[in-house]
């Protein structure tokens, strides 16, 4: 009967009643996946990690959790919880020593990062607006306090300071692929808000977590904490994916040959990857590859076309070595008259190609591997070879790759690349097509025009080729290209972008790159400037 008359009471009045009744007439606490919690209760700190639920599957048999404020009531929001729903994504769980370090970072370092979380994407941002617009300053997030985390959502205690009343605590479920519900712009700035990051990657729990972090960091206009927290993944043993080699001093020219190595490794397995990616329709089958350390950047007096065709070497190996059929393709001659000719970057370099040792010999590491699955041809629809068969009888198969190397327009008439490109993509249909160091911008004609009729199609093209693997170094602004300051790095097609400040150990020990911005986009050159000056 006294719950039937709740209903004739205000709101407020009715819900502290019911929550009164509930706990201390039928001994009920409020229960989340995170654990069992009441009101002002201790916490028993040999209970383990189930109190947080996260280094194994939630428990409610553990002693009730109590925040640092003691003294003040703790309340589960009724709408503190986001609206997107996990219960059909299955939670991995951290380690304690992950655990403990990712909670512990988040509360000392990130405190601000915490706020706008629970601002951005739990209803308390919305209540927050809705009660400041009649009075401003009335209902404030005095701090938040991460609690418990794992590969689905995380849970924070939020102390909000409500004005003539006393602090509260309200705890907040937020899912690490919610989407905002404030519509504050000047918490959320006016980018585009990127979606959720797929679930079927197979990685690590701390590398699901950091990276949907990172995601909801970009969201809340906060891009300086994805460095650490990405860093923050390398150092909790993640896959280590995204670390770059110490002391490859790139400043020094010609690099040794372990740091090239090192390079057309990192480029050939992500390659390999795409290629599998592609033939499960996980990604485009159009594709580019960025290498653009000093010996493989044209526009540096460093540039060394045999680093180019070492990496070639490398790749196609790789995809031969897995039966798939690799054509090599160069650009041809391109323009009208005097203005005939091959950009200078490629000057020569059709001809080093078939100059090649591309059969192993006995005893060498590939031996017998490459045979006729390695082939060469130009750009264009007419050198995309299909399965057919001679007149004379003989069986010839398809190719199932193609790797263009540096395809790009030249200055002059009839001297654009994208047609030939474009029909030569079109023929290959569904076969991956990568382009290594593509310049696909367009260049002015020999008189200083610039062709602007179809420049929006072309753009367009450009963009269908996805990057699976990425690397250029950044220099100070300016024709010169020392010192070396730091690098950009997207370590395969489903990896996040990183950038990376360079730094030299104590003692001139050596050098090494540490994370500084990470993100599903590439890094803007004004968000690495900010990012180096934080």
């Amino acid at each position: 009967m006294v719950l039937q008359s709740l209903w004739l009471l205000p709101w407020k009045v009715t819900l502290c009643v019911a929550s009164f009744l509930l706990t201390a007439d039928y001994g009920l606490a409020f229960t989340t996946k995170f654990g069992r919690h009441t009101p002002d209760s201790s916490v028993n700190s040999k209970s383990g990690l189930g109190q947080r639920g996260f280094s194994k599957p939630p428990s409610t048999k553990h002693a009730p959790f109590k925040s640092k404020f003691s003294s003040q009531r703790i309340l589960l929001h009724p709408l503190a919880t986001t609206s997107t729903t996990s219960s059909e994504i299955e939670r991995q769980f951290l380690d304690e020593k992950q655990l403990d370090f990712i909670l512990g970072y988040l509360n000392k370092h990130q405190g601000n990062a915490l706020m706008k979380f629970s601002e951005a994407f739990s209803k308390l941002g919305a209540e927050k607006a809705k009660k400041n617009a009649w009075s401003g300053g009335s209902y404030n997030i005095a701090s938040a306090k991460i609690v418990g985390i794992d590969t689905v959502s995380f849970e924070l205690d939020v102390q909000v300071q409500i004005r003539n009343e006393d602090p509260i605590v309200e705890r907040v479920a937020i899912d690490l692929d919610a989407m905002p519900v404030s519509k504050n712009r000047k918490l959320l700035g006016s980018g585009t808000i990127p979606p959720p990051v797929a679930r079927d990657l197979d990685l690590p729990p701390i590398d699901e977590i950091v990276r949907r972090l990172c995601r909801l960091c970009w969201i809340v206009n906060e891009p300086d904490a994805t460095g650490k927290l990405f860093q923050l993944g390398i150092q909790l043993a993640g896959s280590d994916i995204g670390r770059l080699k110490e002391n490859m001093y790139l400043n020094q020219c010609p690099h040794n040959r372990y740091v090239r190595k090192y390079f057309y490794d990192m480029v050939a397995d992500a390659t390999l990857e795409a290629a599998i990616l592609c033939s499960k329709g996980r990604i485009s089958n159009r594709m580019k590859i960025t290498a653009m350390f000093p010996e493989m950047n044209p526009s540096m007096d460093s540039y060394r076309i045999g680093t180019i065709l070492e990496m070639i070497r490398t790749v196609a190996i790789k995809l031969v070595e897995q039966n798939l059929r690799v054509r090599v393709c160069v650009q041809g001659s391109m323009g009208v008259g005097i203005f005939t000719g091959v950009p200078k970057q490629l000057g020569g370099v059709s001809k080093l190609l078939q100059m090649m040792d591309w059969q192993s010999n006995e005893g060498e590491e590939n031996e017998g591997m490459v045979g006729n699955y390695m082939n060469f041809g130009n750009i264009g629809a007419e050198h995309v070879v299909n399965a057919h068969v001679r007149e004379d009888g003989t069986k010839v198969e398809q190719d199932d790759v193609f790797i263009l190397i540096a395809p790009q327009s030249m200055v002059g008439v009839d001297s654009s690349i994208i047609a030939s490109l474009k029909e030569m993509a079109e023929a290959a249909g569904s076969r991956p097509i990568i382009l290594l160091n593509p310049d696909l911008t367009d260049k002015f004609s020999s008189q200083g025009q610039q062709n602007v009729r179809g420049r929006q199609d072309r753009i367009d093209f450009a963009n269908t080729f996805e990057t699976i693997w990425h690397f250029n170094n950044i220099y100070v602004s300016g024709t010169s290209y020392f010192p070396i300051l730091g690098a950009t790095f997207k370590p395969g097609p489903l990896n996040m972008w990183a950038s990376y400040q360079r730094r030299d150990l104590a003692k001139e020990q050596g050098e090494m790159y540490i994370p500084i911005i990470a993100g599903e986009e590439k890094p803007q050159g004004d968000q690495i400037l900010a990012s180096f000056e934080s």
